[in-house]
């Protein structure tokens, strides 16, 4: 604990307390993938959906986190690449998807956009309470803090999607906030890909 509250970038997750919080925010994420999945399926909405492969992403991401520690470093920072690369795949994907939308336009549900949101925003919030004293470490456990943190970010922001789907009765909004979302996956995966190679270096150096 005392390593992750004095922002020490070697903190590798070696922590009992710190692996019973993964534990918790895997079920958290896994429960509101298929919520928030299902929901943006009814309700036509592109914003949702691509949140809701966030959960998913995250849910995978955490399960790797918490295997690989007390792994090599050379381990872990090949599962920070690996979680780089996943980011970077979600987002062609989101912004494929939401591209086709365009040209498919039809009006989510706002009300239901809303709702879900809400309750997506609670259980990330919940996520980056229990994470609060682990925001820095190696790229394995930074990635999950940037996970949880620009999943409340993104939930904040379907939230002014379904305002607008409302205000103007048009997808455009939702669409938006889409493109917006896979926008912070690729600043996700830049910066896990960033730090991962650089930890990969450090230990292929000590190897030599």
């Amino acid at each position: 604990m005392a390593a992750c509250c004095n922002h020490n970038k070697n903190f590798d997750g070696m922590s009992n307390n710190y692996k019973r919080i993964l534990y918790w925010i895997i079920a958290i994420n896994a429960l509101m993938f298929v919520v928030e999945m299902s929901a943006g399926i009814g309700a036509q909405s592109q914003a949702l959906q691509a949140d809701a492969l966030d959960f998913l992403g995250d849910t995978l991401t955490y399960g790797l986190s918490l295997w690989v520690i007390g792994k090599s470093l050379t381990m872990r920072s090949n599962v920070a690449i690996a979680k780089g690369f996943s980011l970077l795949i979600m987002a062609t994907w989101v912004t494929g998807s939401t591209i086709y939308r365009v040209f498919v336009t039809n009006s989510p549900d706002a009300m239901t956009m809303g709702t879900i949101a809400i309750a997506a925003f609670t259980a990330n919030v919940i996520s980056v309470f229990l994470l609060r004293n682990y925001k820095d470490g190696d790229a394995n456990v930074r990635s999950v803090w940037l996970c949880s943190r620009n999943d409340a970010i993104g939930n904040l922001i379907v939230l002014v999607a379904a305002s607008g789907v409302w205000i103007t009765d048009s997808a455009w909004s939702d669409l938006i906030v889409a493109l917006i979302l896979a926008s912070l996956f690729l600043s996700s995966a830049w910066q896990i890909l960033r730090q991962g190679i650089a930890e990969k270096q450090q230990a292929l150096v000590k190897q030599t």
